[in-house]
């Protein structure tokens, strides 16, 4: 007498039909296990059993709090496109036209293709570049910067899509906290650290700040700002902070009252980047203020606005292009070893220029 096949094996083996027949495809959802129980007639446990099965077989993968999805990468090989495409906040500003550079010129230097875009920092400009990309599924990595990484994003499913294709992705300044992806950067919290630091050496203990609330490198410097003041055995005094957005942080002037008044007591300042400084210092100087007699500043990036300033200004470089061709680098070995951790964080040393001044101990 024959033996009876297993009741989990009828359910296996139909999956691996519909893959062989491309009726189910790489990266698409399975249906629940109570929806597969009600087509089968099995019970749950025999269900999971059976996924489990396939999962062990690299067939399909199971993601916890989302559900099963045919492939993995284990068991299924994207075809390359040699393609990659690469999404940006901006495509003007100081920063951004040398950092991208360094990504095309690495990539074309490997023999891939790539597809720019620019969101300019919004929400929904980036969900339609995401449903583009996710559309025509010829490429074979996505390099980007993330848009108000400090806030929820709407986007985030398009993210895990991108992942269940097993399409490589890498994020540069910044990444949503919500995904498990690698970012290269500037390693924002002990750069702020460092700044803060030098003044300290310089005698500054009263010590402003001014940050972006709706972006994740302002958290990151505010956290290096915040951790330098403590190491130092100082507080952190609320009234010497300046949180503002991304259109204040380009008419710094339009509120003029409020950035003085949280730096009346502060004889030094740190800026999120150079784009503010500048700002500041020609706000001050049209307030009277001297620079760095009445208030000395630091800042991020190093840029060429810093060098425009009057006085230049001491900052922590942003090193663009290199910044740019590592995480290139890091994109191609992604797409060849899958498991890599392309994540890499920058620390340069801080450019001493004339917007600081040594004071006394009660500075």
């Amino acid at each position: 007498m024959k033996q009876q096949e297993p009741k989990y094996i009828s359910l296996v083996n139909w999956i691996k039909e519909k893959i062989s027949a491309r009726e189910l495809h790489p990266g698409e959802k399975l249906y629940s296990e109570n929806e597969l129980s009600g087509m089968f007639g099995l019970s749950r446990q025999t269900v999971r059993h059976a996924m489990g099965i396939l999962e062990a077989e690299g067939l399909v993968e199971r993601i916890r709090g989302s559900g099963t999805y045919i492939g993995s990468r284990r068991g299924t090989v994207r075809r390359r496109t040699m393609n990659i495409a690469v999404v940006s906040t901006y495509v003007d500003g100081y920063i951004f036209p040398p950092t991208l550079q360094g990504i095309v010129q690495t990539l074309s230097g490997a023999g891939y293709m790539t597809q720019i875009a620019f969101t300019n920092n919004r929400v929904d400009n980036e969900r339609k570049i995401l449903e583009g990309i996710l559309e025509k599924d010829n490429v074979d990595g996505v390099i980007v910067e993330a848009t108000k990484s400090a806030l929820p994003n709407p986007n985030l499913e398009y993210y895990r899509e991108l992942q269940k294709r097993q399409i490589a992705l890498l994020f540069f300044n910044c990444v949503y906290p919500e995904l498990r992806a690698p970012i290269v950067a500037l390693d924002d919290i002990r750069v702020a650290e460092d700044a803060m630091e030098y003044l300290f050496s310089q005698g500054h203990r009263k010590i402003g700040g001014i940050f972006k609330a709706d972006d994740g490198q302002g958290r990151l410097r505010y956290a290096g700002y915040v951790e330098a003041l403590l190491k130092a055995g100082l507080g952190v005094d609320d009234r010497k902070i300046l949180w503002i957005d991304t259109e204040d942080q380009k008419t710094l002037r339009n509120i003029s009252s409020s950035v003085l008044r949280r730096l009346t007591d502060c004889t030094a300042v740190f800026c999120y980047n150079d784009e503010v400084a500048y700002g500041l210092v020609e706000l001050l100087r049209k307030e009277g203020f001297r620079v760095p007699g009445q208030l000395s500043i630091v800042s991020i990036d190093g840029s060429e606005l810093s060098l425009l300033a009057e006085p230049k200004i001491t900052s922590v470089p942003y090193p663009m292009e290199e910044l740019g061709q590592k995480a290139a680098k890091n994109m191609i070995r992604l797409i060849d070893e899958p498991d890599f951790d392309g994540s890499f964080l920058f620390r340069p040393a801080i450019l001493i220029r004339d917007s600081v001044r040594k004071v006394g101990g009660s500075g």
